[in-house]
Formats: structure tokens, sequence, C-alpha cells
């Protein structure tokens, strides 16, 4: 068989498996300010309805349309929002059993594998892109001011629009929702990995948000002497420095101060503020952790209890 017809053949089967679960997304902003039409796409990712689109496309929305793959406009409500991944659920009520796609695991995507993406690009609905998987692991600002962590990089063309729409396997799966796109660049595009989206979406339907703790300081990323990085053990010389300390906070519980460093969290090594990030998930909540710090050069062990960010 030609190859490149067996190829065309396997896209379009895919597209076609996908289409009915694809959203085009529209949300309204009405404030004393500004009043406003963002445009985005969208996925139904439940037979019960839930969908995943990306948060900036629905921020401060006061209401939210959605078209189905079929062509029907309804009313979505928005169930939860976490700009810290840049993604939120919404809830498509049709009165039926709706056409879903599953969320693969992400984890076993590898680089240079084939991929699609299908979203509303400028309001152009069900416009198709492909390419492969450019890399994996990628860090990406978020739109909350932390950043987002293994992100998936591909060549897949993205425009403005496709925010939120999916990027599926030659399985026709998710793998990723699409975020982003690097402007004056080509071939450089994001999608949050599914096993994000799949963490994010059971966390907003059973605590309407994303849970994640907190140590209640204000830090930044700071370099250490060599001397007394290769002095104390450390695994390189960077860490987070304390620039403030809540009142009341874990941190202030556990004895932190103005100029500390941090350099490990649970028995991870701290060397910049993703790393710090990452050590106040989830499973950090209310759990008692030593904290490793540098104070006047030398390596101390405090213990803390993050808190649930409220």
């Amino acid at each position: 068989m030609n190859l490149l017809r067996a190829l065309s053949d396997e896209v379009h089967a895919v597209v076609e498996r996908v289409s009915p679960a694809l959203l085009h997304v529209r949300a309204l902003t009405d404030s004393r300010r500004s009043r406003g039409l963002a445009s985005g796409s969208g996925v139904i990712v439940t037979p019960d309805g839930f969908a995943l689109t990306n948060s900036h496309v629905v921020a401060g929305a006061t209401a939210v349309e959605v078209t189905l793959g079929d062509g029907k406009t309804v009313i979505a409500d928005l169930v939860g929002d976490d700009p810290v991944t840049d993604l939120a659920v919404l809830r498509v009520t049709t009165g039926e059993r709706t056409p879903h796609l599953q969320l693969a695991d992400s984890n076993r995507l590898r680089v240079g594998e084939y991929v699609i993406a299908v979203g509303a690009p400028f309001g152009l609905t069900r416009t198709v892109t492909a390419g492969i998987v450019s890399a994996l692991g990628r860090t990406l600002d978020g739109p909350a001011g932390r950043p987002i962590e293994g992100v998936v990089q591909t060549d897949a063309p993205l425009n403005p629009g496709n925010s939120g729409g999916p990027l599926v396997s030659a399985d026709g799966e998710v793998v990723g929702i699409n975020t982003a796109v690097v402007y004056q660049a080509q071939g450089l595009s994001f999608a949050v990995p599914s096993s994000t989206a799949a963490h994010v979406l059971s966390e907003v339907l059973a605590h309407g948000r994303v849970r994640r703790a907190r140590l209640g300081i204000g830090a930044t990323e700071v370099l250490v002497p060599s001397r007394v990085a290769r002095e104390q053990g450390l695994t390189a010389p960077k860490g987070v420095g304390v620039e403030s300390v809540e009142k009341d906070s874990p941190a202030a519980a556990a004895g932190l101060t103005k100029g500390d460093v941090l350099v490990g969290l649970g028995g991870r090594p701290i060397t910049s503020m993703p790393d710090l990030h990452r050590a106040l998930g989830r499973d950090a909540i209310d759990i008692e952790a030593p904290l490793e710090v540098l104070r006047g050069g030398k390596r101390l062990t405090l213990s803390v209890k993050p808190a649930l960010v409220r």
C-alpha cells in the first residue's frame, strides 16, 4: 500500500474519532472597565460531560458558551479553575450520553512520537494540525506566576484559539491540553501533559480546586558560594533565599528567618523555585518534614509542617 495514503487514512480516522468530543469555547467577561469575548478550544473527557480547557481562556468569565462537535451550542458551567497549571474544568450538559475522549498516561510519551492537535484557531472549528513530540519535561511559565512542570513540546502548529484543545496520540487518546506557542518562532508549541490534567480534574471534582501546600515565605533563587556548597555537601551551588516570613505561618513556626537559604525539603534537594513548588504538592499538606537550610554558611535541619493553601 502507498505509505502516504496509509498515513492519510490513519490521520483521518483519528480525527473522525476525536471530533465529536471537541468544543469551541467562548467566554464572556463583563466588568465595570471592559466587556469582552475570549475564544478557545476544549475537550470532553468523561461520559457525564466534564471537559478540560485552559484557565486563561475562561479566567474572569461571567458566562461560558460551548459549541459541540455536532454543531449544537449550549451554556457550560465553570466547575473549577487552576491558573497554576493553566487548566479549567467545565461541565457540559446535553441531556444524553456525551462523546468523550480518554486521558492517556502522558508518562509513556516518547520523543519523536506522532501527535495531532485539534481545535478552533481564530474560531475556525475542527482545525487539524500534526507533528511530533519534540521534547518532554519542559518547564513553562504559568499565568499564575508559578511554573507548569513536565510540559510536552511539539512542532504541531498552534494559533490563538487552539488554547485548551487536545493534543492526541495516534490512538486518539488525549496526551496533552494545548496551552501556548512561542510567537515569532516556528515549531515551538506546548501542551500541559495529560497526567497533570487528570490530577487537576480529580482534585477539582473532589474539592472544587487543586490543593497545594505552603510555607508562608517570600523567596527568590540565590547562588551559594562554591566553597560553602562543597563544605556543606550540597548537590549544586544554588538554593532558595528567604526574603520574608509571614507571621503565624508554617515557616515562622519552624524558625525560618530572613536570610536563610533553603537547600532541602522532605529529603528533596531545593536548588530552584520549581524544586520548592514540586516539594509543596498535595502530599506535603500537614506532614511534618525536615527542612534543610543554610544560615551563616552552616547547614542546619529544621522541622516544618506545610499548610494547605487557602
